[in-house]
């Protein structure tokens, strides 16, 4: 089984804004359901479908396919919930980390976060200056919820 830990930050500040090159990300729900979401992600000229299970602290189950560019479009066009999360993701490097800094468009609009996939949930890390608080256990903020409950209608 394939496990994700991942912790999900604001972001406080600016600085990320002239780092890394900013890659628009597509991606849709063919179920959103917090026990098993099933996500159609196009990234570039890069398509996959993602399994996650549910998550348990900043734990849960992960399982990626690629797949074929044209079924990824036709999913998220024609099966997938809508409206669909689309962001430009940003992929920095520090402190022997990355992070991925997703500034989100249409109706998330406005809503810029930061994730650190770790190796354990207690793995200690530093953080970059732009970094705020940490939003991990807000489901407000995870992209499948974004699709019922967009940022622009907070």
């Amino acid at each position: 089984m394939g496990v994700e830990i991942e912790r999900k930050f604001l972001l406080a500040g600016d600085g990320w804004r002239a780092l890394g090159a900013p890659v628009l990300l597509r991606q849709g729900y063919l179920s959103s359901d917090p026990a098993r979401v099933v996500r159609v992600r196009v990234e570039g000229e890069r398509a996959c479908m993602t399994i996650k299970g549910k998550s348990v602290g900043a734990t849960r189950g992960e399982w990626e396919y690629p797949i074929p560019l044209a079924d990824a479009n036709e999913l998220l066009e024609r099966l997938c919930e809508q409206p669909l999360v689309e962001k430009y993701r940003r992929r920095i490097d520090f402190a022997g980390n990355t992070w991925e800094v997703d500034e989100f468009l249409g109706v998330n609009q406005g809503l810029v976060l930061a994730e650190i996939e770790l190796g354990a949930e207690d793995q200690q890390f530093d953080k970059p200056e732009w970094i705020g608080a940490d939003v991990t256990d807000d489901r407000r903020y995870y992209n499948s919820n974004l699709v019922r409950h967009p940022f622009s209608s907070w």
